[in-house]
């Protein structure tokens, strides 16, 4: 009786795939394609298996995603934090923004409420130092709560905005909003037409933290009151 053939095109027992290997793999896949590319049936292929055995260890690509996001965020190293519970939130929030700016695919799957569910405690220890901070800066733990959301919401966003931005660009070749801004009508937009030519510069600046820092400072006198 032949033995059967596997799709890497070696013969006898199918390989023993770890969670290890399958997340290098994804890593790797991701890194060089894009996650836009990620499916189980390639990542099977990478792995030299069939897309059946790849199901025993993923129900399927968003669950491979929160698989990389857990090993990924539980292997951050946690940030030294300032005794004023104003700047521990800024420190945190900055950390879980350059955790997920790296790797903006993963908003994919966080872009959800309800996504701490999906998260392991191990992942999970940024949304704990946020709240921490609010409630040591006398916020009750339910203020604590909507502080973290509203941050959660504007770093989300940020960070969307860039990586989609990079992809963008008008017919010249330039950042669109640059190429839509370039006839405005200034009698009736007197405003943005003033800046329209530095729009694309200013949009470039990162000013994710001295915008945060004011966020912060907003929300913990508003929980005050």
């Amino acid at each position: 009786m032949p033995r059967p053939t596997f799709a890497n095109g070696r013969t006898g027992r199918p390989p023993v795939t770890s969670r290890a290997q399958i997340l290098a793999a994804a890593r790797q896949l991701i890194d060089r394609d894009g996650w836009e590319k990620l499916t189980v049936r390639r990542l099977a292929a990478e792995l030299g298996i069939g897309p059946t055995t790849l199901y025993h260890h993923v129900r399927d690509k968003e669950d491979l995603l929160l698989l990389l996001l857990n090993e990924y965020v539980g292997k951050v190293p946690q940030p030294d934090l300032p005794s004023d519970p104003a700047e521990r939130i800024v420190v945190s929030a900055t950390t879980m923004h350059d955790v997920l700016a790296a790797w903006p695919w993963a908003l994919e799957v966080l872009t959800v409420d309800g996504f701490l569910g999906r998260l392991d405690d191990s992942a999970r220890w940024i949304v704990e130092l946020v709240l921490a901070a609010a409630v040591d800066a006398g916020c009750t733990p339910e203020q604590a709560v909507h502080v973290f959301r509203s941050i959660w919401y504007y770093t989300a966003g940020e960070i969307l905005v860039r990586a989609h931005s990079a992809h963008v660009r008008g017919d010249d070749g330039q950042p669109l909003d640059r190429t839509l801004l370039a006839n405005l009508n200034a009698t009736q937009l007197p405003h943005l037409a003033s800046v329209a030519n530095k729009w694309s510069a200013l949009a470039a600046e990162d000013n994710y933290e001295p915008a945060l820092r004011a966020f912060v400072t907003g929300l913990l006198a508003q929980a005050g009151r």
